[in-house]
């Protein structure tokens, strides 16, 4: 036989779950890409940009959307949503208060009591979804009100100073590594968003309720089907997304050094941007937490850059606006390609 009639061997395909993995990498990139770009940009357009201390006012602003979007990162990889996360942040901050200051108690018991609640609340969510079938969207929008109506009712409608615990302050505001090395003085805050972010990327990706979390999004159906108990473990999640939550609430109304009723509404939103931003598939059974990390300081950058040029506030909405519907829109696009 001749080399022209010998038969090309053809090429072997990559296996699905190399496509998902080199995608993933590739959609990192992109945005990690897109942070780069917008701190030149912004650093060109203003000196005063890239100065330490807007550098840590960036970071410290982060902090709170960052944990915010690893909790909604869980709850979205199912094929869910979460609306509740900024309110809820709120009412965790709240409980901090009356555990602190109305009751006097302990600065750990306050903590865990945060923590505690918002797991509690997450937990609720998840009831809701998985069983009574309410529809993501809906269940966590009416959580939503409940937690906002909530926070108002119990602080009545007042701010809870924590003036009575100085200490309270030193979780988002004091800085470990600026007593040890003062020209970089990183406040605990952001120390808190990237252990949070570890432990969150363990947890996804070396645990059994990391792989539930991806197999739930990826067909929910065929894990019931295996013989799984899909309705706890999709309460596992949203219970763990709620305790996150708080963590975001401590870190907020430390920073504020109160617990404001009527903060919260908002940055739902924002979360959920960071996280399609990072490459986490509104559709579920893909994302990752260096991801939303990268997304989180993307819309950290691109608020406080809009500010240090003086852009007014409600442009500033309106460009966050804007790239939501870019953030999805590129989901369904990359979704399409997949």
């Amino acid at each position: 036989m001749s080399t022209q009639e010998m038969p090309i061997p053809e090429a072997k395909a990559k296996p699905v779950w190399l496509q998902l993995i080199s995608l993933a990498a590739h959609q990192r990139v992109l945005a990690f890409a897109s942070l780069v770009v917008l701190v030149i940009g912004f650093s060109l357009a203003s000196p005063n940009f890239l100065q330490m201390s807007n550098v840590i006012n960036i970071l410290q602003a982060t902090s709170v959307n960052g944990v915010l979007a690893i909790a909604v990162t869980f709850v979205i990889i199912t094929g869910g949503i979460d609306l509740s996360v900024g309110t809820m942040m709120t009412f965790t901050a709240v409980i901090a208060g009356v555990i602190l200051t109305y009751a006097g108690m302990p600065l750990l018991l306050g903590v865990v009591g945060a923590i505690g609640v918002g797991a509690l609340c997450g937990l609720c969510s998840g009831v809701f979804v998985a069983k009574l079938k309410i529809p993501p969207f809906i269940a966590t929008l009416g959580m939503m009100l409940i937690l906002k109506g909530l926070s108002l009712v119990i602080s009545g409608t007042r701010p809870i100073y924590f003036n009575d615990t100085p200490s309270f302050s030193e979780i988002s505001l004091g800085s470990v590594i600026g007593e040890v090395f003062p020209s970089a003085p990183f406040p605990n805050g952001v120390l808190i968003l990237f252990a949070v972010a570890l432990a969150a990327s363990y947890i996804l990706r070396r645990t059994v309720l990391g792989r539930y979390t991806f197999a739930l999004g990826s067909n929910e159906e065929a894990v019931r089907l295996s013989g799984v108990n899909t309705d706890a473990w999709k309460m596992a999640i949203y219970a763990l997304a709620g305790a996150i939550v708080g963590i975001g609430g401590l870190l907020i109304a430390s920073r504020l050094n109160s617990a404001q009723p009527a903060l919260g509404l908002g940055y739902e939103l924002e979360a959920i941007a960071a996280v399609v931003i990072g490459g986490t598939s509104l559709s579920g059974g893909r994302g990752t937490i260096v991801g939303t990390l990268i997304g989180a300081l993307i819309m950290g950058v691109l608020t406080n850059g809009l500010r240090v040029l003086s852009v007014a506030q409600e442009w500033q909405t309106v460009v966050t606006g804007a790239i939501i519907i870019l953030a999805v829109y590129a989901d369904m696009m990359r979704r399409k390609k997949s």
